[in-house]
């Protein structure tokens, strides 16, 4: 049974959540400040956190940033009733791969959680006799290592953008909509209506131009963004 850990305040989000969860079979455990939840991650082994940003005693955003210094490989998603660009962009900062805004709907967190488990996680030694190297320009993708580099440079990224990332890099040159992103990086056949994935693009593209002169992801206006040289 997969364990998920829930740091939320809200008493009525919280019962939600945690009744939801758990009749999709999820074991959960929940805390109601940032302090108790920092103890809790950092004492048992989960395969995905849930985390309010507003929190009592540490903010979401601590949160996270401590755990990552311990855990590069747990999914973190945030729950925000902060939804412009600017704060979200400060949770991807943090460490965060995912983000929804409340309110939200139960079947879309749903989604988000089981997509986060499917494509997040270590990569067992078993799997790393061969390396899935993407090169392009001067950026180079281990998709094995789960490393990145651009001008000899480690480019720290969360799963989520690494994940958007290799999606880039297996079709350099090729225009890539919104609804290709959010169905091969969020596991998602529908556009949500949300402007999740420029957010995420936009992220993106800043870690990778502070180590390159050279803009290597492009917006198509109307369509989408690309990956190529100038």
């Amino acid at each position: 049974m997969k364990k998920i850990l829930l740091v939320e305040d809200d008493p009525r989000v919280c019962s939600f959540i945690n009744k939801g969860l758990s009749e999709n079979g999820f074991d959960v455990t929940v805390a109601m400040d940032g302090k108790t939840g920092l103890q809790l991650a950092f004492s048992n082994p989960f395969d995905l956190l849930i985390l309010d940003i507003m929190l009592p005693v540490v903010n979401g955003l601590e949160v996270c940033r401590q755990v990552r210094e311990q855990d590069t490989y747990v999914p973190i998603l945030f729950l925000t009733a902060m939804g412009s660009t600017e704060n979200v962009v400060i949770g991807l900062e943090s460490g965060a791969d995912d983000y929804l805004v409340k309110p939200f709907k139960f079947i879309e967190l749903l989604a988000r959680i089981k997509t986060l488990m499917r494509r997040g996680g270590k990569v067992e030694e078993a799997d790393r006799q061969d390396h899935d190297i993407y090169q392009f320009a001067d950026l180079i993708l281990d998709d094995t290592e789960k490393s990145v580099y651009r001008n000899e440079n480690e480019v720290s990224l969360t799963s989520t953008e690494f994940r958007l990332l290799l999606m880039f890099l297996k079709n350099p040159r090729k225009v890539l909509t919104r609804v290709d992103m959010l169905h091969e990086v969020w596991g998602v056949n529908f556009d949500m209506g949300t402007n999740v994935v420029d957010v995420y693009v936009n992220y993106l593209r800043k870690k990778l131009d502070k180590y390159g002169d050279q803009k290597l992801i492009h917006t198509v206006i109307g369509m989408g963004y690309v990956l190529k040289e100038y």
